[in-house]
This record gives C-alpha cells, structure tokens and sequence, in this order.
C-alpha cells in the first residue's frame, strides 16, 4: 500500500509542472505580442522620438556704425576688445552653471571693484545653498514645506542662511560668485558676455586653451566706442548701453517688439538714439540644432551680419573745436574781468549753422567753475536751456509788424520814454528822437518795438500816462508771427529731445516785454533758427546734424556708398513779402556796419560783410533762499557775408552781470566767423 500511494504522487508532479510551464508560456507570448507591437505598430514613432532633434535661433550681434563729420573726419569708431561670453544649453542646471564658474575663474580675474560690488548678499547665500544643499534643506521643517511651491521653499531656504556662514568668502570666491552672476542673466543659446572690458592677451588665450573643459564658454572679439576727439561733441553724439545694463528697463517692450535682445546695447541719449534703427546694424543669425537631451550637436549661419550704417554729420570737427575754444577763452575772461556786479556766468552757448540748408556746422556749450577753475563741456545745453535772449529778437518783432499791417516800411515813431498808467516807465538804452525801421534795427529802439506791440493790441492812439487796452489776443498773434521763425516752439531738430522755452504769462502790459525779448525764453538753437530764416529770404529750415547715411563696407576701412542724403526740409515761409524781408536784412547789415550800430566797432572792419543783430536782456536771478540779484543776458545773432550768406550763428551768455562792459557776445560771434572763413580757406587750399 505504502508503494502505491508513493507512486501515485509521482505520478501528480509532472502535471503541476505543466501548468506553471503553461503560465509561463502565456506570460511569455503576450510579452512578444507586446515587442511586436512596439516594433512593428509604434516602432518608427518611438524612434522618432529618439532621434527628435529642435531646431533653435540665436542672434549675435555687430558692431555699431560710425559717424564722421562733413570732411569724412571720423567722430565715433569702434575698437575691438577681447571679451569672454557664456551661452548655455537647454536644461542647463544652477550647479552645472557654478561648475563652470568656478573653472573659468581659474583662467579670468573678476576683481575690479565694481564687479566684487556687484556679488549682492543674496548672491553669497545662493552659493552657500549650491555648494551646502543638505544642511539647506534642513533649514526648513517638513510641515512649512508642505504649503509652498518650489520657488517660495527657495527663496525662505536663502532668507534663513545666516549672514554669518557668508561673512568670510575669500575674493577668489568672491570671482567665482561675480562670475556666476553674470552667467545667470544668460538666456538659453543667447550669448551673455562675462567680460568684455580690460580682457587681457593673456586671459583670452587661456580661455582659449581650455575652452573643453568650459560648456558654454567662448573667447571672442566685441567692440567697444572709440572717440578720436575725446570729450569734443561727445554730448551729441551720445552714449549706449553697456552689454551688461542691455536695453532700459523702462523701454523694452519698446525695443523687444522690434527683434532686440534684452542685454543688446542701445543708444540712450544724442545721435545714437536719434539713429539708433541705422546705427545698429543686422546681427548675424546662428540655428543651432540640439537633440531630446537639449545637447547641441549642429549649427549653422543662417543670416550674414552686417554691422551697422555709417552716419556722415554736417558737422566740421575743426570748427567745432575752434568754437569750444572760444567759449572757454570768452567766458574765463568774461568772469576774471573788472568791474562788473552780480556775475553768476554759469556757462555759454552758440550755434553755427549754414542759413540755406539748416546744417548745423558747430555747436557747443561751455560751464566754468572759477573755484576750480576748470571748465565742463555741456553741448547739449544749446538745445535744452533757454533764457530770455533781449534784442536779438527784434527782426521777427519788426516783421510781424508788417505782416499784421500795424507799420508800412519806413514808418517813423518818435523815441522816447514810455509812460502807461500803473506801469513802470519803459524806454530804449536812450532817448533816440525820430527813427524808422532801418534805424530802429540799427540802434535797437525799444521803444519803436513797443509801438508795434501796442498797434497789434489795438492801441493806436497811445497818450503818456493813460492806461493800455490790449485785445486779448495779442499775445497769441504775436507769438504766432514769432513760431514762423522758429522762436517758442521745436525746431525740428534731428535729436531725441529740446526744449521750446518758457512763455510767460498773459498779463497786462507784458506785450511790449514780449516785442524786445525780456519775457519768453528761448533757445540759442531756436536764435540759430531765426536768424537763418531772415538771412536766407524767409524759409525757415528746419536744423540738421544728418547729412548722409553710407553703407558699410565689409572688412574695409573708409566709407562705403551712399544710402540715402538729407536734403533741406523747409518747415515753412514767412507771410511777409521779400521787400519787407529785405528792410529787416538791410537793418541788420546796418547794425555791424553802419557807424550808428550797436555792433559796429566789432564787426565793421572785417572783410567778411556781416550782419546781424545784438541783445540784452536785464534779468533777476533767484536764489532758493529767496534772495535775488539784478543781472543781464547777453546774445547775438548774425550771418555773413551779408548779400549770399553761407553761415549764420547764435549767441547766448545769460547772467553776465551789471556795469561789467566786456563785449563777450560780440567777441565769441568774431571768433566764429573769423574761424569759419579761416577753416573754409583751408580746406579750399
């Protein structure tokens, strides 16, 4: 019995065995129907996921485009400058971009002082949380973790750093943190450059060397502006961003909407905002193709670049040299010179400009500080302060006249004080007796200008110490014959900004302050504008630092052919006719060379056959503590020569003080023009 039992449970084994292999089977027949379907149905896709490859863009930018003056001087170049970037790949990590600092700071130094400046508290503790990430994460408990996002668990975990555990960094971690900051702003396959100023030969080819062992690095060559004249028109010119400040905040989507990158370099003030879109060329455009892994593994140029347009400027460098000169020279003697009362001579302007085109030849402004006796050069200040300039203004007084039909040529009023009720006695520098309008121009009669102001007021019939009723319009029609030449309003200059003056209120008797130039204020720009309308016929032309825009030429020095040129844009004619544009020409002349002038004695004996216009406006200076001290403006307006002129200038010296006679105004205007034929004889020579 015993062997029969044994061998029927021999005979079970071989039956369970069966099963299991059965189960087996059928376990291993559905994974084979399973690679079946992966390789014969989705086979080509999940290989194409594998092979999947992206293709990005990059836009690398170029150098910007020159500007030279009228002669083909250069004005701003480029110089090439070594510089390190950094552009990093898809998915790159914040330890993988710390590796990579610390590795490249073994081949650069980063310890200038406004770069360790930089390295800000934050900065240390991120590089304590990367290189201490477990004692980090034990900063915050589980249970505050719970309720925050990843960027808030962050931000908390660099809060509780202790200042203490980042007090004592070494400067060689202080480079490695520098380093890490700049790389940080890098956007993925944008180069963002580390440094670009003062990479020395011998960090650019250590970088060089081990460009294997940096992901992301490259040594190349940027650029930098170069101004062979130093500091002389730099204020127009302007100035453009650094690589690491890129475009303003407050102007991005400005730009960003217009292809730019936010670390490109732009330009923020003078011509190289005004011409930005010329001056900042085509960047070069790279594809790179990256596979699933975000690793690069092609690129390739896709668009040239082309660095950008060349800007020939009407100015003349050596003019405008000779005019910064001048300024100094005048108003350091100006200031030194006794006797003279309440001098508070801040600075001097002038404006020089050919009258038939609007082509600006030279402008300058100069500050002098008699403590440290040194000057400053503020250009800009030609454009933008405005102060009331006195009898410069006296031809668009007298032409408004005309054109209001309130005089006719050669009407005479009789040059003597004037007397209104409640008003302050008004007169001229002298009591003149009998004038007309060339002799009014000629000796700068206040007092004819005041009869044109109260005519167009409607008061004809002046009687001494009677009170004057003016229309109340008169003060828009005045200012409107003078916005015909430019006076308080733009003059349409090529630049980002300018100021258009101050108007004063419309109070009663205010007119005849108006018809003189002691009320509004304007710009020696604005003067320079004026004076040009009169001296060409009556076109106000609107002024210009463009001349031409030339292509560049591709690894060549020197100008390349003309894309487009600035021709005289007119702005408007006046509404006088040419006799009565004539009269007011044949007064200016008058006023540098007729013995009765006021600018006689400086301008008479010069072969250049000038003509113009002086000014003074007496003027009260406030003081924050509300003091304030009696002082005069001085200005001057001329052209030459007088029949064809070819130039035309614009004075203005406010706050020359009292009882000084130093004839500035009148020496800065010589200087100019005997500048402007010497410079022109040369260059004809």
């Amino acid at each position: 019995m015993v062997s029969k039992k044994k061998k029927k449970k021999r005979a079970q084994l071989p039956f369970r065995l069966n099963i299991l292999f059965f189960i087996v089977f059928l376990l291993f027949s559905a994974l084979v129907l399973q690679l079946g379907v992966v390789q014969i149905l989705n086979g080509e896709a999940f290989q194409a996921e594998i092979d999947r490859t992206t293709n990005d863009f990059t836009e690398v930018s170029v150098p910007r485009g020159k500007m030279y003056d009228r002669n083909h001087e250069l004005i701003v170049g480029n110089d090439a400058a070594y510089s390190i970037t950094y552009t990093p790949e898809k998915g790159v990590q914040a330890e993988d971009r710390l590796e990579v600092a610390e590795n490249l700071a073994e081949y650069i130094s980063m310890d200038s002082e406004d770069d360790l400046d930089n390295v800000t508290l934050r900065d240390k503790r991120e590089y304590w949380y990367l290189n201490n990430q477990e004692e980090a994460k034990s900063l915050l408990s589980k249970a505050e973790t719970e309720e925050m996002d990843n960027g808030e668990v962050y931000n908390e975990t660099l809060k509780r750093i202790d200042k203490e555990k980042v007090d004592d960094y070494s400067k060689q971690q202080l480079e490695v943190m520098a380093i890490k900051k700049e790389m940080d702003k890098a956007m993925s396959l944008t180069p963002q450059v580390i440094k670009n100023e003062d990479v020395s030969p011998e960090e650019f080819a250590r970088v060089s060397a081990h460009l294997d062992e940096l992901p992301g690095v490259n040594a190349t060559t940027d650029w930098n502006r170069e101004y062979p004249y130093e500091d002389t028109f730099r204020d127009f010119a302007g100035s453009i961003t650094s690589e690491t400040q890129g475009i303003p905040a407050d102007q991005q989507d400005y730009y960003l909407t217009r292809g730019y990158s936010r670390n490109d370099r732009v330009g923020n003030s003078g011509l190289e905002e005004q011409y930005e879109s010329v001056l900042r060329g085509r960047k070069e455009k790279i594809q790179y193709t990256t596979n699933s892994d975000g690793t690069v593994v092609d690129s390739e140029v896709v668009v040239d670049g082309q660095r950008g347009k060349d800007l020939v400027l009407t100015v003349d460098m050596e003019l405008q040299q000779e005019l910064d000169k001048i300024l100094r020279d005048e108003l350091k003697a100006a200031i030194t010179q006794e006797p003279g009362e309440n001098k508070h001579m801040e600075y001097a302007t002038a404006v020089v400009m050919d009258p038939n085109t609007g082509e600006i030849l030279a402008a300058s402004g100069q500050r002098y500080d008699d403590k440290e006796n040194e000057f400053t050069t503020s250009e800009t200040i030609s454009i933008f302060n405005a102060s009331e300039p006195g009898s410069s203004i006296k031809g668009a007084t007298m032409l408004a006249g005309y054109g209001s039909g309130v005089i006719e040529p050669g009407q005479q009023f009789y040059d003597t004080t004037i007397n209104i009720a409640s008003t302050p006695p008004k007169s001229s520098w002298t009591n003149l007796g009998w004038v007309n309008d060339y002799e009014a121009l000629e000796q700068s009669s206040n007092v004819y200008m005041f009869y044109i102001a109260m005519r167009m007021g409607g008061y004809f019939n002046y009687e001494p110490n009677e009170p004057m009723p003016v229309e109340g319009g008169t003060y828009d029609e005045m200012r409107n014959y003078y916005a015909q030449f430019g006076l308080g309003v733009e003059t349409g200059i090529d630049f980002p900004q300018e100021s258009t003056g101050f108007t004063g209120p419309n109070g009663s008797g205010g007119t005849l302050d108006l018809a003189i130039g002691q009320y509004d204020t304007y710009t020696t720009m604005q003067l320079a504008q004026y004076v040009s309308t009169i001296a060409n016929g009556g076109s106000r032309v609107r002024p210009h630092f463009m001349k031409e825009i030339r292509n560049p030429i591709p690894h060549e020095e020197g100008l390349g052919p003309v894309h487009e040129s600035f021709n005289t844009d007119v702005m408007n004619q006046l509404q006088m006719s040419t006799s009565e544009i004539d009269r007011v020409q044949e007064g200016f002349r008058r006023v540098f060379q007729s013995p009765n002038g006021t600018a006689d004695h400086h301008f008479a004996d010069k072969p250049y056959d000038a003509a113009g216009k002086t000014g003074t406006a007496e003027y009260d200076k406030y003081y924050s503590d509300g003091t304030k001290a009696s002082t005069e403006n001085l200005s001057l307006v001329g052209y030459a020569p007088h029949e064809k002129p070819e130039v035309a200038f614009a004075i203005n010296v406010p706050f020359t003080g009292t009882g000084s006679d130093y004839p500035i105004n009148h020496n800065i205007g010589k200087g100019i023009l005997d500048a402007y034929f010497d410079v022109n004889e040369d260059n004809e020579n």
